[in-house]
This record gives C-alpha cells, sequence and structure tokens, in this order.
C-alpha cells in the first residue's frame, strides 16, 4: 500500500466505520449514558454500565469535536454520557464506581483508580469543546484525587496482605504520563512539570529494564525484581502503548534523546512479544518463559494492536528509523486481516492464538468505544505528519 493509502484507510474506518457504529448502537435514550456490551451487529446483551467505558467515550465524541469536525451530534452524544456519569458516576468522597445499573444505581464500588483516570480525560476534553467550568472542575478535582490516591490506588479494596509482597504496577505511572497533558490547560505549570517528571522517570528508570530490553508489570516498593507471579509479569500491549506517550512528552519538550530510546524499546518489546509461529502480539508473557499466571495469557486482544501501530508510527516520523516502518507494515497487516470486520462493522476484540475470532461481541465489560476510535485517529493524523515530512525528502518512504 501507498503512504496515502494508509491515511486514507485509518480516516475512513474511523469516521464512516466505526463512530457510526457507536453512535447508532450504544446511547442509552431512557435513562442516559452507553450500552457498551454490543454484539457483533451492534445489539445490547447487558445493559449494566462501566464507568471507565462510559467516561472513555465521552473523552472519544469530545476529542474528536475538539479535534476534528466541529459537529453538534458528536458534542450532544458526549453531554448525555458526561452528565449521566456527573449524576450518578462518584460516592461522597468523589472516587468514581466501577460499574453502575442501566438507571445509574451502584454496582461496584470504586476499587479502580483507572475509572477516575477516565473520567479526568473526559470531563477535561468536554470542557475544551464547552468551556462549561463545571466540567473543568470535576477533571481537576478528580486528577488531584487520583495523585492523592496513587500510592495505595486500591485503598480499602486491595486483596493484599499489607506487608508481606508490596509492589507497585506500571499502569498508573504509564497513563499519568498521557492524562496529564489531557487536562494540561487546567493544571497549574509546576505541577503538570512534576507530574511528567515522575511519569518520565517511572516508566524509564524503574519500570524499564534495560539488560532485558523490557518493561516489568509490576516491581518492589523499592524498585527491586521480585520473583513471583506478578513480578515476572510482562504485558507487552502495556508497554508498546507507553511509548508512544513518553515520545509525546519528549516532542513536547524537544528531548530527542527519549523519543530515540522510546523507540528503541519499541522494538524490542515487540520483538519479544511477537507470536513468531502464528503472528499477532501476546498478551502476557513470563521473564523468565515461565507459565504465566494467566490463563488467556496467549490471546491476541485489539487494544493491543492498535496502540502498537501508534507508537511504530510515531517512532518513524520522528526519527525516521526503518525498522519502525517495516515492523508498521508487519503489524498492520496481522491487525486489519484479524481484528477488522468488513461485514458488520467495528473491530473484534478477542482472537485466539491462531488467530480466529473468540468472542464476536463488538464491547463489553472491557472493550468500548475507545482504544480503537482513539487509534485509528492517532494513526491516521501521524500518517499525514509522515507524508508531509515525505514531501519535504526529510524521511525514506
Amino acid at each position: 500500500m501507498q503512504l496515502s493509502e494508509y491515511q486514507q484507510l485509518y480516516q475512513t474506518n474511523l469516521l464512516e466505520d466505526v463512530i457510526p457504529f457507536w453512535l447508532k448502537n450504544s446511547g442509552d435514550p431512557e435513562f442516559g449514558g452507553y450500552f457498551t456490551c454490543l454484539d457483533r451487529q451492534g445489539d445490547v446483551y447487558d445493559t449494566d454500565k462501566f464507568v471507565w467505558l462510559q467516561a472513555r467515550q465521552v473523552w472519544c465524541f469530545s476529542m474528536l469535536y475538539n479535534r476534528v469536525e466541529k459537529k453538534q451530534e458528536w458534542l450532544d452524544f458526549a453531554l448525555q454520557g458526561a452528565e449521566f456519569l456527573k449524576k450518578y458516576g462518584r460516592d461522597a468522597e468523589g472516587n468514581w464506581y466501577f460499574s453502575l445499573t442501566q438507571e445509574g444505581q451502584p454496582l461496584v464500588q470504586p476499587y479502580n483508580i483507572f475509572s477516575d483516570c477516565f473520567a479526568t480525560m473526559a470531563f477535561g476534553q468536554l470542557y475544551q469543546a464547552t468551556g462549561v467550568k463545571e466540567y473543568g472542575n470535576i477533571a481537576v478535582d478528580t486528577f488531584l484525587n487520583i495523585l492523592a490516591r496513587k500510592d495505595d490506588p486500591k485503598g480499602p479494596y486491595n486483596k493484599a496482605f499489607p506487608g508481606t509482597r508490596p509492589l507497585k504496577n506500571f499502569a498508573l505511572p504509564m497513563i499519568l504520563c498521557n492524562l496529564v497533558l489531557e487536562i494540561e490547560p487546567l493544571l497549574k505549570p509546576e505541577l503538570v512539570e512534576e507530574t511528567i517528571a515522575a511519569g518520565i522517570r517511572s516508566v524509564m528508570n524503574e519500570f524499564y529494564r534495560p539488560e532485558l530490553g523490557l518493561i516489568l508489570e509490576n516491581i518492589g516498593l523499592d524498585g527491586s525484581f521480585s520473583d513471583s507471579f506478578e513480578g515476572r509479569l510482562i504485558n507487552p500491549g502495556h508497554g508498546l502503548e507507553s511509548m508512544w506517550f513518553i515520545m509525546d512528552l519528549g516532542e513536547r519538550s524537544g528531548n530527542q534523546a527519549l523519543i530515540q530510546q522510546a523507540v528503541d524499546i519499541t522494538l524490542s518489546i515487540l520483538e519479544y512479544g511477537w507470536d513468531k509461529q502464528y503472528g499477532g502480539i501476546f498478551y502476557f508473557l513470563d521473564v523468565k518463559g515461565s507459565p504465566p499466571q494467566q490463563l488467556e495469557w496467549d490471546q491476541k486482544l485489539w487494544w493491543v494492536h492498535i496502540e502498537t501501530l501508534i507508537s511504530l508510527l510515531k517512532g518513524y516520523l520522528h526519527t525516521g528509523d526503518e525498522r519502525c516502518w517495516a515492523w508498521f507494515e508487519k503489524v498492520h497487516a496481522y491487525t486489519w486481516e484479524h481484528f477488522a470486520d468488513s461485514e458488520y462493522g467495528e473491530w473484534f476484540g478477542y482472537l485466539n492464538r491462531q488467530g480466529d475470532v473468540l468472542l464476536p461481541l463488538k464491547g463489553g465489560k472491557w472493550k468500548g468505544c475507545f482504544h480503537i476510535p482513539r487509534g485509528l485517529y492517532q494513526c491516521w493524523k501521524t500518517l499525514e505528519a509522515i507524508a508531509e515530512k515525505k514531501a519535504n525528502t526529510l524521511l525514506p518512504v
């Protein structure tokens, strides 16, 4: 495929396939918010509402309104989801529940801080779209609450016995690298810089292990390696996604060395996580080659592959490293052959190791309107930037 064909594919799939699928099928006209449990055809098979997926969808349609086109339909869709969340999504202390009934009654306690992370993104982006101060305040208050909880994110809902094997997890430091940029205009500059510095330090100096070329999912509080199921865990998708967050931070500060390091780590993780027998990227691996704890370790997931494509394209844009482009074409071919549903639209989420569809759902408890549209948008815009550089003879494609 030519560069222009790639660009057109990602743009068209976003605007004429994926977004219309969610607009048509996911809105709840009776109670507000969104249905995310959609089968292959887009029919609702469960009406529970998962707060982080509600927030992700508010973010998605607000982002499209802000960055692609001022379509009132997109803004209205975001607003009705945000109003549902504002009314039902939080407990008395401002912590965001994990799930609600269709009507908005809480089902699962606010044990998962990622509900809060995506609520921050949602209301921050919606504030940019509307200028409504209340939305901005919700975003800032939630962000500050995340920072206050970050050392013990699950709080009273933590199942681990205190003190026996204390570990810290990669996911929150990773997401803070992206989250702080989402609401940067709402924060004091010193807090932005402090959060960015802490995020880069955590991702690149603590969880990343140069002797392995890999990112560990869990480490000791002192940064030590834990020879346990959790300590040996590698989540290639998390590592690959985090690298485009780091590239964005490197671009923001003009730190080309940081960008190059992120590119090198991307390629190292991808080489390690790629299934050389069947293609695709493994979901989980054990760094010592022992059997992983997760029985779904060899599944191929939608978000892992689309996030990888973003990192590869951004890596190529910023460095011109032809390994990024070669890997992009390889991962692109696998992804579009196996995940995109040409018959009913949107993408499948879960494949077995051989690449066959395990579940034909388009949305559920974990998959919603987020990774695919965000990834399609990011790839589309990065391909545009690559094309512009190519026109100026700065890239070899």
